[in-house]
């Protein structure tokens, strides 16, 4: 194994482990807060302002990597305060502290994401952007679906809340052992990148236009995509499918997550930006399908859910590399990750509003938004082809 696949192994081990644990922790916190007392309005109030914390967090640690170049730091610091607020929650005797410990490991992975991505986009500069990405988010998946099935498994045997949280000590200690190996193992991973050689296109203090257009193209794609909770919500009031049916089918979105993130890699490697062609179209096509009201049209329609969530956590994270200088990619993946936090933050708000008056507006919407992309995506691939351009012209 080349140094470069050990290194996206490492850290592929590490968001496996962090996703069992803060994963695992999601799936139960609404109904620990309800037991201590917190309102519906409470936990969504607090799930919301942690995502939209951590997504502002990412713009701040994007920056400091690129200004310090301390990317283990960052990364340690904000994976130690991730994970160790889950365990904490064991503590927690009152919904206050429940909704800060949300928060603030909310805020420990805003800091991490940023320069653990600028890592890894050195990396996987030796094995392909979208195959090396593709391969982290799928290791990513397997401790997604782990991590809730672990919380429903000790439950059913009679565990507590407080039990289970204090169970995901083990895989978040595991998480930062390996993340202290992989330190240890390449001290200076900026080492790996294959093109550090100085060039006008390197140097360079600006983003080229395509990526502009890229994160418009994000966000806008993003708008229209349904959050997991509208889906499961229209599941439970629909009766479409039982109470112990959605978080199964979660699961299998995972599993259809993972390896959608391992064939859009390699398909991104091939035929860069013009791989992102199909999101707009499967956006579309899921949300006729999961605001059906029969069993068949809602489980295909949350298979494919998982697909355009794979093309969004590999694809979309691959292209950032391609797309910005080496010494701007921390601050390149912190402007991505905010503008792509905010704009799902938005848009969940407004969706959510729209089903409470139409499913029917939702389809409307998310047709419009999907319709824009599309046109955003037109203009994307002819600044992209230019800017390929004039790099290997530089070459």
């Amino acid at each position: 194994m080349s140094r470069a696949w050990l290194f996206i192994f490492f850290m592929g081990l590490v968001s496996l482990f962090g996703d069992i644990t803060y994963e695992g922790a999601r799936s139960i916190i609404g109904p620990f807060m309800a037991s201590l007392g917190a309102s519906a309005a409470i936990v969504g109030f607090f799930a919301g302002l942690g995502e939209l914390g951590g997504y502002a967090l990412r713009l701040i640690g994007g920056y400091l990597a690129d200004r310090t170049e301390r990317y283990w730091l960052l990364t340690g610091l904000g994976y130690l305060v991730n994970l160790l607020a889950v365990p904490s929650l064991a503590l927690a005797g009152r919904w206050e502290t429940a909704a800060a410990l949300m928060v603030i490991e909310r805020a420990g992975k805003g800091l991490r994401t940023p320069p653990r991505d600028a890592m890894l986009s050195y990396a996987t500069s030796q094995v392909g952007r979208g195959w090396g990405f593709g391969f982290h988010e799928a290791m990513d998946q397997i401790g997604a679906i782990t991590g809730p099935l672990l919380a429903a498994g000790v439950l059913s045997l009679g565990w507590t809340f407080r039990q289970s949280f204090a169970l995901y000590a083990v895989p978040a200690f595991l998480a930062l052992i390996i993340l202290a190996w992989a330190r240890i193992s390449f001290p200076v991973p900026k080492e790996l990148e294959i093109s550090l050689r100085s060039s006008p296109e390197t140097d360079s203090p600006r983003f080229p236009q395509a990526y502009w257009y890229y994160l418009a193209f994000s966000a806008v794609a993003v708008a229209g995509f349904l959050h997991f909770q509208i889906l499961a919500y229209h599941f439970k009031v629909k009766e479409v499918l039982s109470d112990a049916a959605i978080p199964f089918l979660y699961a299998g979105a995972m599993a259809t997550d993972a390896a959608a993130a391992l064939l859009a890699g390699r398909f991104y490697d091939r035929i860069g930006l013009r791989s992102l062609i199909i999101v707009p179209f499967l956006t579309v096509l899921l949300t006729f399908l999961v605001l059906a009201t029969h069993p068949l049209p809602v489980v295909a329609g949350t298979l494919i859910w998982g697909v355009v969530m794979g093309l969004h956590e590999s694809t979309l994270r691959a292209a950032i590399a391609d797309l910005t200088p080496i010494a701007r990619r921390g601050l390149g993946y912190g402007i991505f990750n905010t503008v792509y936090g905010t704009a799902a933050f938005l848009s969940g708000a407004l969706l959510g509003m729209l089903y409470d008056r139409s499913p029917h507006e939702v389809i409307i919407l998310v047709v419009v938004l999907e319709a824009i992309a599309f046109l955003i995506f037109l203009q994307m691939v002819k600044h992209w082809r230019a800017f390929e351009q004039e790099r290997n012209g530089k070459c």
